[in-house]
C-alpha cells in the first residue's frame, strides 16, 4: 500500500489526544504479571507492539509470535526464562535479524536454558522455563537498554535478585530509569550506584496504574509546529514531569523555534521564530528522536551533527542508512561514520519536482512518521507502507489530517 499525501495549510488551533506509550505500556504489562495483579492498567496503549505482548501474556500456548514487537521480545525472553515450562518465540523476517544473544546469555547464566531454533545469537527462540538463580551479572553498558530493564525487571523474583554490574558506557539511562521507576509504584526497591545497579530479592505488589501518553508519538507534532508557524497546537495526556526521557524534546526544539507551555488545558505548542544556525546533540539518551530531528532540520535548513546513534543500526531498520537513502531523495546529502552518528552541513543534490518522491518505511514507523511533514515543503511525498505507524500510534494519519497532512491510497509503478 502506498499514500500519496497532500497539503492544505491548516491556520489557528487542533487539539490532539496522544496515544499512551508503549515503552511504558509494555514494562507495565510485565510488572503486572509478576505481581499477580487482578487490575487492569488504564490507558493502556493500542500499538502494536503492546498488543503482542498482551498477546502473549493473556495467551493459552506455548508458542507465540510476537512480530515486529522488539520490546515484547526481549521483555518476553525473560520472563518466560522463569516460568516453568517449554517455550518457543519467534517475530517477524526483521526480528530474527536483531541481535539477542547479550540477553540469551545472561539469561543462561542466571540458570536458564535459551536454545536458538535457526541462527546463533537470534531469534528464534526455545525456552525452557525454570527456576532462576540471581546474585552477580556483568553487561555491556552500550548494549540496548531493553535487555537490561528485562533483567532488571524479573530480578525480585528470582533467587537471590540481581546485582548488575555495566560496565564502559552506559547508554539510553533515561528508560533504566522508568524501569526501576515503575518497579517502585509495585513496591520493589533498588539501588544504583555508579555502574552499579541492585534488585533485592522481593515480592511486588499488585497496584492500580495508568499509562502515560507519549512523548516519543509527540516529538512528530513539534516537528510540524516547527514547520508550520500558522499553526498552534495542543497536546494531550503528556506529563511535564514524566518518566520517558523523550520528554526532552521540548527542550531540543526551542533551538527549532517551538515554545512549550503546560497548563490544565494541555501542552500548548507555539512557534517562536527563532532558530538556531546549526544544531548539535548526543542522542545517548533519546535515540528514538533522531529520525524526527534529523528531517526536520534538513526541512528548516539548519546544518546539523547527531551523535550517540549506536543503537539506531539494531532497530527496525538501521535507521542510519534509511535516513541517509531517504533523505537524499529530497536532495539533502548526509554523511556519517556509519556507527554512530550522522550529520548534514547544507549540501544539497538535485531531485525531480514533478515526479512523486517515494518515502521508503523499511517496516519503521518512525521513518512514516518523522518524513510525513515533509510534504509541507514538498508537495509530491508519496510513502511506502504507510499501516507501519499502527506499530506506535495507530490514529497517526487521521490526527495530522487536522494539521493539513491528507492521505489517500495511491498507486505508483517506479
Amino acid at each position: 500500500m502506498q499514500y500519496k499525501l497532500a497539503h492544505n495549510p491548516a491556520k489557528g488551533n487542533i487539539k490532539i489526544q496522544l496515544p499512551s506509550s508503549k515503552s511504558i505500556s509494555n514494562r507495565l504489562l510485565l510488572l503486572n504479571a509478576l505481581s499477580y495483579s487482578p487490575y487492569e492498567i488504564k490507558n493502556l496503549s493500542d500499538s502494536d507492539d503492546t498488543k503482542a505482548m498482551l498477546g502473549v501474556l493473556n495467551s493459552n500456548s506455548t508458542t507465540f509470535d510476537v512480530g515486529a514487537a522488539g520490546t515484547s521480545m526481549r521483555f518476553l525472553t525473560a520472563f518466560l526464562s522463569k516460568i516453568v515450562g517449554e517455550w518457543e518465540i519467534t517475530g517477524s523476517s526483521r526480528m530474527k535479524e536483531r541481535p539477542i544473544k547479550t540477553l540469551v546469555d545472561a539469561l543462561n547464566q542466571l540458570g536458564g536454558k535459551i536454545e536458538y531454533m535457526e541462527k546463533e545469537g537470534y531469534p528464534p527462540l526455545r525456552i525452557f522455563g525454570s527456576n532462576l538463580e540471581g546474585g552477580e551479572l556483568e553487561l555491556p553498558g552500550n548494549v540496548s537498554s531493553q535487555y537490561i530493564s528485562a533483567l532488571l525487571m524479573i530480578a525480585p523474583t528470582i533467587e537471590k535478585g540481581l546485582r548488575l554490574t555495566l560496565t564502559g558506557e552506559i547508554i539510553s539511562k533515561p528508560y533504566l530509569e522508568m524501569t526501576l521507576a515503575l518497579m517502585k509504584d509495585f513496591g520493589v526497591e533498588s539501588h544504583w550506584k555508579g555502574h552499579v545497579i541492585t534488585v533485592p530479592e522481593g515480592r511486588y505488589q499488585p497496584k492500580v496504574v495508568t499509562a502515560e501518553s507519549d512523548w516519543s508519538a509527540a516529538s512528530y507534532w513539534y516537528e510540524i509546529a516547527a514547520l508550520n508557524p500558522e499553526l498552534n497546537i495542543n497536546l494531550q495526556g503528556l506529563k511535564k514531569i514524566s518518566l520517558q526521557g523523550d520528554s526532552n524534546v521540548q527542550k531540543m526544539f526551542e533551538h527549532l523555534g517551538v515554545k512549550t507551555k503546560f497548563s490544565q488545558k494541555g501542552t500548548q505548542l507555539s512557534h517562536i521564530g527563532t532558530k538556531t544556525k546549526k544544531f548539535k546533540y548526543n542522542f545517548i539518551n533519546e535515540p528514538d528522536l533522531a529520525q524526527t530531528l534529523a528531517v526536520t532540520c534538513c526541512l528548516m535548513n539548519i546544518p546539523f551533527h547527531f551523535t550517540g546513534l549506536q543503537t539506531l543500526k539494531i532497530k527496525e531498520t538501521d535507521r542510519i542508512t534509511a535516513l541517509m537513502n531517504e533523505l537524499n531523495k529530497l536532495g539533502f546529502v548526509l554523511e556519517s561514520n556509519n556507527v554512530d552518528d550522522l550529520s548534514w552541513d547544507g549540501e544539497t543534490c538535485e531531485y525531480s519536482s514533478s515526479e512523486p518522491i517515494i518515502i521508503d518505511t523499511y517496516k519503521d514507523h518512525r521513518m512514516a512518521m518523522a518524513f510525513a511533514p515533509a510534504v509541507l515543503k514538498f508537495p509530491n511525498i508519496v510513502i511506502n507502507d504507510p499501516m507501519v505507524i499502527t506499530k506506535s500510534y495507530p490514529n497517526y494519519w487521521h490526527d495530522v489530517a487536522m494539521a493539513g497532512i491528507e492521505s489517500k491510497e495511491y498507486k505508483f509503478i517506479r
